[in-house]
This record gives C-alpha cells, structure tokens and sequence, in this order.
C-alpha cells in the first residue's frame, strides 16, 4: 500500500507522452515536453513545425496470426503462459517446501504437537507455522529477482534474446528438479535463490523479446495478448504448487520442470533474433 501511494505521487513528475500531444492537437504541451527533454540531455530542439503524423491503420488479431507472425505467436504465448506458471509456482512452492519440511521428497509428516493433535491439525490445509529459519530462507532467496538483473542484461545483450532465454529457461527446469536433493539449509537457500533469479530474468527477456519482434502497430495489442495468457499461467500454478505438491512433491517439480523444457525449446526454435535488429513500424 505505501509503495502504491507513493507511486501515485511519483506520477506526477512524469511527462506525458510528446507524440500523444500531437495526436490530440496539443503542440503547445508537446513542444513544452521536447524542450524540457532537450535541456536535461543539454541540446538545443530542432527547427520545424510538429506536425500530426499520417495515421496508421490499428493492428488487429488477426494480424497476430497472419503467416508472417502465426509461428512467432504461438511461440511467444507458450512461453509467457510457461514462466508465468514457473514464477508464481516457485513462489508457492517455496513457502509448501518450506511450511510442510517436504525435502528430498520424504513422504514423513512434520512432527505435530501433542497439544494440538485434533482433526483439523492433520487435515492437509492445516496452517502450519513458518519457523525463524524459513523466513530467514523466504528472504534470501527472494533477493536473488535483482541480484542476478545485471548478468541477465549481459547476457541479452551479448548472446541475443533467444539463447539468453533458452538457457535461463534449462536452467530454471534444472533447479526445480534440484529442490527434491537432499542438501543442507544453506543448499536449499541456494536452489531457491537460484530458482528466483532465473524466473525473474525469464520475464525480462520476453518483456524485451515480445516488444522488439512486433511492429508498432502491432506491440501494444501483441503484448496485452501475451499479457493475458500469463495470468492464465499464474492461476494454474496454485493447483500445482499448494494441491499436487501435497499428494506428490517430486511429481509437481517434474510438470514444473517439463513445463520450462518446452519453454526453453520454444525460445531457441523462435524464427526471429531481435538483437540488433531494428523496431518494426508496420507489418
């Protein structure tokens, strides 16, 4: 709620959109925002008149799945749909792992107390208290969504966005079969950590991906498409994570696991590299 609050201030200071301005008739305020923009990088505003520029015929979906752009579509939709269901399903099934000590996949209750051992305290929904550890755990692993964004841009930029993805991608399948390894508590932050890292660069390089491959009269609906399919991932992930882990830890790792496979497969096979190469204006 703070963070929201303040993001609400913050808006304030943010300048509106100089081609929106032309397109409904404002020059003044959009001529006001290219100066102010020229003095901050310390140059001077070129001569002319800001004119509205020819309009543009909308993309639509049937574009998205024009045979220009139906194999980079679907592609792209797999993969948004997978790593929304690998980020949230490693969130979730961080705190079960955690909540319910299913390591290594032993099939052996966590120790009740005597005091408490009605009915309710054997149910599968029974909420069962984190321990100073676990958090301590929940939090470190946490860090690792912007410790790894720096080697993450470096390796967009420098083995392009399909590979970088492709690799993160293997990576994230490889770590969730890891968490069924019997290790020690300093391992187990580890693979988390690990595990975070690499779903959070998995989001930045389709981000980035998805708003390169599409031409601009294509992006924003190409993008709200992509956009919709992840939150279809998102919801799915809770039946793995909090329902199918409960009957079988290792087998909710392994569809975690096959999920990001063909996550990764669908990102090397992806027909366009969009490192280096120019936006698209139109289809």
């Amino acid at each position: 709620t703070v963070k929201g609050f303040l993001t609400s201030l913050y808006f304030q200071f943010i300048p509106e959109s100089a081609r929106y301005d032309v397109s409904t008739g404002n020059m003044a305020a959009a001529m006001a925002t290219l100066q102010k923009i020229a003095k901050i990088n310390g140059r001077a505003v070129p001569e002319g008149v800001l004119r509205e520029p020819a309009k543009e015929k909308r993309g639509r979906f049937k574009d998205l799945i024009h045979p220009k752009y139906l194999r980079t579509s679907l592609q792209i939709w797999i993969i948004w749909l997978g790593i929304a269901f690998a980020y949230y399903g490693v969130i979730l099934a961080s705190a079960a792992l955690l909540e319910r000590d299913l390591v290594c996949g032993s099939a052996t209750p966590p120790v009740q107390d005597s005091r408490d051992d009605s009915e309710e305290s054997r149910s599968p929904c029974y909420c069962h208290l984190f321990s100073p550890t676990a958090y301590q755990t929940m939090m470190i692993s946490t860090v690792g969504e912007i410790a790894l964004n720096p080697l993450n841009v470096f390796g967009i930029n420098f083995l392009g966005r399909r590979l970088s993805l492709c690799i993160t991608m293997g990576c994230t399948a490889l770590f969730f079969l890891l968490l069924n390894t019997c290790t020690s508590s300093a391992g187990m932050i580890g693979f988390l950590f690990m595990l975070r890292a690499l779903v959070s660069a998995n989001f930045n390089t389709i981000y980035i991906y998805t708003a390169e491959v599409y031409p601009t009269t294509l992006r924003a609906l190409g993008m709200g498409i992509s956009g919709s399919l992840c939150r279809v991932g998102a919801m799915v992930a809770p039946f793995i994570s909090q329902v199918l882990i409960s009957a079988s830890f290792i087998g909710a790792l392994c569809l975690f696991s096959s999920v990001c496979i063909i996550c990764a497969i669908s990102a090397f096979t992806l027909p366009i590299e969009t490192k280096g190469r120019a936006l698209q204006v139109c289809i």
